[in-house]
């Protein structure tokens, strides 16, 4: 007769966090501002100004918008502010940068805004192999908010989890 198989990781007291179940729905944009410069490498003001206006920014509702510049042009910080403006209270989120730091600031809001009281004293896992861009700083920023309350802290699955972090016994 066989044996029943028991899911010990089931059983256990391990709590898992996977970051991707927080991931927050809306489309990302890149959105290059070249297009905009004059020979895609200076800013007139009010040729900038008149792009900016003439723009439909209805397009960006609810998305998370990383502006960035992809020549070597020198842009004002004020010329990022201008289009932000626009973006605000249609986009999520707008940022300057790449899709990547895009997802690290929203990440680092979802993080310090998680409720890890339930982690106290508990051996946790922060579940690797995402398939949503989860950053790694967003698992450098758990990783360091769970350290003061949990019992023990690995990275990985269950199956194959590496350990980072045990509480001493006092």
């Amino acid at each position: 007769m066989a044996e029943e198989i028991v899911n010990r990781v089931a059983q256990s007291k391990l709590k898992v966090i996977d970051l991707e179940e927080f991931y927050p729905d809306g489309k990302r944009i890149l959105f290059d501002i070249k297009d905009w410069l004059f020979e895609g490498l200076v800013l007139r003001e009010k040729d900038f100004r008149a792009s900016v206006s003439a723009h439909d920014w209805s397009q960006y509702r609810d998305c998370y918008v990383a502006l960035y510049c992809s020549t070597d042009a020198i842009v004002p910080d004020w010329a990022y502010m201008l289009i932000s403006m626009q973006l605000q209270g249609i986009a999520q989120l707008t940022v300057i940068g790449s899709l990547e730091h895009l997802e690290s600031i929203v990440y680092t809001s979802i993080v310090s805004e998680l409720d890890t009281s339930i982690y106290k004293d508990m051996p946790v896992i922060i579940k690797g192999c995402a398939h949503k861009p989860v950053p790694a700083n967003a698992l450098v920023l758990l990783s360091q908010k769970l350290k003061p309350i949990a019992k023990s802290i690995m990275y990985g699955e269950a199956c194959s989890s590496v350990p980072l972090f045990k509480r001493k016994k006092v």
